[in-house]
């Protein structure tokens, strides 16, 4: 199956946290999409596996996506390597997408920034031939995508770019909210930690407010490019 647009999450909900409006804007538009989550998010104080999968593929419903995957790497443990690189060149060569979206460059979660840096690397050697790969028996050719967007999670760093998602912030806080063991519920008698609270979620969106003051817009997501973007007409730029 080939997407238009493959987004990467360290972990199950990084995603929607950071693209979630964005992702459902452009499947309205009429693009595929489709994300692979690296881990399992099995060191999480709250929830379970099991919980964060079915979660997982509710959120996933929400947002209009026609694939969804899990690497099932090692939580807090996966590294920048060859064999995890390998694991991430099948999935690009596999949905081969123009558009690549993942983790934040760096962030208060190690395995944001970890993810981020697998990911590009990822992206740039999945478009030599001399590494193969073969998925389910079949020989990969090689792929590279044509741009690597990183959404911006905890830490609060500067866009390179804005997108409206003013249609579309219903469903990224839903498909947030699809988490249910993992955001503010107040009958949960789960432990607390900082996503959990009222306060995270809040945060969360009045950051939308203020990228989508940015442009004009009532609400948008904002991310950052690692090299140049390149337009045949200026009025793309707008």
């Amino acid at each position: 199956m080939k997407v238009d647009i493959l987004a990467f999450g360290a972990h199950p909900d990084d995603v929607e946290l950071g693209a979630g409006g964005t992702l459902a804007k452009q499947v309205k538009l009429g693009y595929k999409v489709a994300i692979v989550d690296l881990t399992q998010g099995d060191l999480g104080t709250r929830g379970t596996v099991e919980t964060r999968r079915v979660e997982a593929e509710n959120a996933g419903k929400i947002l209009g996506l026609s694939a969804r995957e899990n690497l099932c790497f090692r939580d807090g443990f996966f590294i920048d390597d060859e064999a995890h690189q390998l694991e991430v060149i099948k999935m690009i060569r596999k949905y081969k997408p123009k558009v690549v979206i993942t983790n934040a460059i760096h962030d208060r979660h190690p395995d944001h920034g970890k993810g981020s840096k697998l990911v590009s690397t990822s992206c740039f050697l999945s478009g030599l031939r001399r590494i193969e790969t073969e998925l389910d028996g079949t020989s990969q050719e090689p792929w590279r995508p044509e741009v690597v967007y990183h959404y911006i999670q905890f830490y609060d760093i500067q866009p390179d770019i804005v997108v409206d998602v003013s249609d579309c912030i219903e469903e990224k806080m839903n498909s947030v909210l699809a988490y249910e063991t993992q955001f503010y519920d107040p009958n949960s008698d789960e432990p607390k930690t900082l996503i959990s609270s009222k306060q995270f979620l809040d945060t969360h969106k009045a950051r939308a407010v203020q990228w989508g003051q940015y442009i004009g817009a009532a609400y948008g997501e904002g991310f950052t490019v690692e090299r140049y973007v390149g337009v045949k007409n200026l009025m793309d730029l707008q």
